[in-house]
């Protein structure tokens, strides 16, 4: 079983999709962490109500210093609005991976990120959109991919009906792409992900 750290800012959906995964048996996995960098995150009371450990942290060597005291194998960033630290990076190589909403290489990278992305896809009437999970490098969204899922949003009228199509295959592609690591699956080779 691997212990797990989920780093998020916000309501955590694809939080509690994570949890309801290792709650339903289908992760080799423990959620021993959840970190917000916002105080009022939503997704802090539903670590709380499933018996996880959940902290307000901002700063990174403090962050650390808790992955290390929690012995944590894999860090999840899920909906987590900050930068991490070339540190972290480092010292978690191929062990840290972020769900980005939208098809990378498209609309991402700095700036693009929560609804931002949503209302730029909109914007230029992009007629499929999705979302990706990718290992995290110190390239800003330019770590490995690890899976995707496209999008048809040909019909929407509004960013928020975006995030509402991509919300729904994040739930699913997280855990999944969660999953894959706990059962070491996933290998990297020259920056590509390999599904052992």
């Amino acid at each position: 079983m691997l212990n797990i750290a989920v780093c998020i800012s916000g309501g955590g959906t694809d939080l509690q999709s994570i949890i309801d995964a290792v709650e339903a048996g289908e992760i080799n996995g423990t959620i021993k962490l959840v970190i917000s960098n916002r105080k009022k995150a939503y997704g802090l009371e539903r670590a709380r109500l499933h018996g996880i450990k959940a902290e307000v942290i901002r700063d990174e060597d403090l962050i650390i210093k808790r992955m290390e005291e929690e012995q944590i194998d894999l860090i999840v960033l899920a909906g987590y609005l900050a930068i991490v630290s070339e540190k972290l990076i480092n010292r978690y190589e191929n062990r840290i991976i972020n769900i980005h909403p939208s098809l990378i290489p498209s609309f991402c990278g700095p700036g693009y990120y929560g609804m931002h992305v949503h209302n730029e896809v909109y914007k230029r009437g992009v007629r499929v959109s999705g979302c990706t999970v990718h290992f995290v490098t110190a390239d800003v969204d330019g770590g490995p991919i690890i899976l995707q899922k496209a999008v048809d949003i040909t019909d929407v009228k509004s960013p928020e009906e975006i995030q509402e199509r991509v919300l729904v295959e994040e739930h699913k592609l997280l855990p999944e792409a969660v999953k894959l690591f706990c059962d070491g699956r996933l290998k990297v080779i020259n920056e590509r992900v390999e599904i052992l």
